[in-house]
């Protein structure tokens, strides 16, 4: 799925300093393989608490030991914690949820979900911005509202994108991009984009600018969509928006509201969902920008254990009634990319806050509980599914510098096919906005081609039963769409399981494996470099 860009928009090898001379890389070393063991532990603790109290129900009450639906009724926290699973390294467990989630989660129920909510784990509007809510069995209600946040029209374009590339339908891709471009068009004279619109209308009806609440993962996807399709306009489009933000919202390195077509300030303050903004920035290059929001932004945790869900910024203190921490990933988000940009050992502080604070005020006997004030650490009846998938998840790629998911694309794998060679696994995965990664070859890769019998689960069954480092082929498939490989002993318990399962029929779409040209350094931690950067 990396594309050629032009001249001005590449990727290239993130080469990682060595740690500066005199800060007691011994001693960290040590705290840090103390501290991933630790992230481990905590995952397991509200994972198992999950699935001996709350399964199927989509969230965990820590305190009361029982579970509640939130955004759909269909075992969000398992469907959320499947892929930290395999970047914990605990394969049989994945390969076992994923059999549970086949047999048993289904999405055809007369269930309201959130359009956003449901998609980062109903466009038939005369802007091509979707509805908030669907029903998942009846489609969009008569009398839904038409006020839809901009982060809930322009957070489609990564996981639809992949879609479309693994399908060979471009509506997927198509309706996403047209979201994008309602947006994009609707701005205001000044550059910026407002907080909630109206999608049959295309009229703001909350005109607050930032990067916060409402809008943030709009951002976010123009950045990682760019990079995931090596798309110039998106990135083009992101850069505009960015230069708007600089000029009017942005004061001593925080980044405050405003009126999108004045640019006066509106509300002077920094919210909890901000702090993705610095591992944003370090996606483009601006490493030194982050690193000073960052600061900011983690002087308010060192103040109170966590990051509330607002902070006034003059006052230097917690808004009425939002002065909770519902565990929330984005700081700890921006500290694991900047620390894979620059080693500055102030990121592994950060982290090391984060495990001692959720470990002391949040952990209870069934998981961890939301904060529902900062101020006392009085706890709330609620693990939101997001602390399984992305919290923890960044906490230990903070702390595993090793992990798969940082390959710098020295190590990869190649898929032999009719074809030619494709290659998989070679990094650069693309986080989408709740951290479930996305490998960029694989849209190249697996591509739909209705004359050839491929499918997706064969092909990734025998990918992940392979050494790293190991050619194999694949031949072209059978009516069931089997392939062959040759298997290591270690991994046929686990390959028994799965011939199990693929023994009915499959009622997944026939994939391709063509061959595709793939330059592994240009897949590496999805980092966009500009030509002066």
């Amino acid at each position: 799925m990396l594309r050629s860009l032009g001249c001005w928009l590449c990727l290239w090898a993130l080469r990682l300093p060595a740690p500066p001379a005199g800060t007691g890389a011994a001693a960290r070393e040590l705290d840090v393989a103390s501290y991933r063991e630790r992230v481990r532990a905590m995952f397991y603790h509200a994972y198992e608490h999950y699935l001996e109290s709350a399964f199927p129900y989509d969230e965990l009450r820590p305190l009361t030991c029982d579970g509640q639906d939130t955004w759909g009724s269909f075992s969000l926290t398992l469907i959320d914690a499947l892929d930290t699973l395999l970047i914990l390294g605990n394969v049989s467990e994945f390969q076992r949820v994923v059999n549970v989630l086949q047999e048993g989660v289904d999405f055809d129920i007369d269930v309201n979900a959130s359009v956003f909510e449901t998609n980062i784990r109903a466009f038939q509007t005369p802007t091509g911005m979707p509805y908030g809510t669907v029903n998942l069995l009846h489609g969009v209600n008569p009398g839904e509202t038409p006020v839809t946040c901009t982060a809930g029209i322009g957070t489609f374009i990564v996981e639809f994108a992949t879609l479309s590339h693994l399908t060979g339908d471009p509506v997927f891709e198509d309706v996403a991009r047209k979201a994008l471009k309602a947006l994009w068009k609707n701005r205001s004279d000044i550059g910026l984009v407002g907080n909630h619109i109206d999608v049959i209308t295309a009229k703001w009806v909350a005109q607050d600018a930032g990067i916060g609440a409402g809008v943030d993962s709009y951002f976010e996807y123009l950045v990682k969509g760019a990079i995931l399709l090596q798309d110039k306009e998106l990135m083009s489009m992101f850069l505009e928006y960015n230069k708007a933000i600089k000029n009017y919202t942005k004061f001593d390195d925080w980044y405050l509201w405003v009126q999108m077509y004045k640019g006066t300030v509106s509300m002077p303050v920094f919210q909890s969902l901000e702090a993705y903004w610095p591992g944003l920035q370090s996606l483009i290059g601006d490493v030194d920008n982050a690193m000073r929001t960052f600061l900011n932004y983690y002087t308010v945790w060192k103040q109170f254990g966590g990051l509330p869900e607002l902070y006034n910024i003059p006052q230097g203190y917690t808004v009425d009634k939002r002065e909770g921490y519902p565990l929330r990933p984005e700081l700890i988000e921006s500290a694991m990319y900047l620390y894979r940009a620059t080693r500055d050992p102030t990121l592994l502080e950060l982290g090391r806050d984060a495990v001692e604070s959720i470990e002391k005020i949040s952990k209870v006997d069934c998981g961890f509980a939301t904060i529902k004030d900062l101020r006392d650490h009085r706890l709330d009846n609620r693990m939101e599914s997001f602390f399984l998938a992305e919290t923890v998840k960044y906490l230990y790629l903070l702390f595993d510098p090793d992990n798969f998911i940082h390959n710098d694309g020295s190590v990869f794998d190649v898929v032999i096919t009719p074809y030619g060679e494709c290659v998989l696994n070679a990094g650069g995965y693309i986080f989408n906005t709740e951290a479930h990664p996305i490998d960029p070859a694989a849209l190249h890769c697996c591509r739909k081609r209705k004359e050839e019998q491929w499918e997706v689960e064969d092909l990734m069954r025998e990918f992940y039963s392979m050494k790293k480092n190991k050619k194999f082929t694949l031949k072209r498939a059978s009516d069931h769409g089997e392939g062959e490989s040759a298997k290591d002993p270690e991994d046929a318990s686990l390959e028994k399981g799965v011939e199990k399962r693929n023994s009915r029929k499959s009622s997944h779409s026939l994939l391709s494996c063509p061959s595709q040209s793939f330059n592994s350094k240009l897949a590496v931690l999805g980092q966009v470099f500009l030509d002066n950067t």
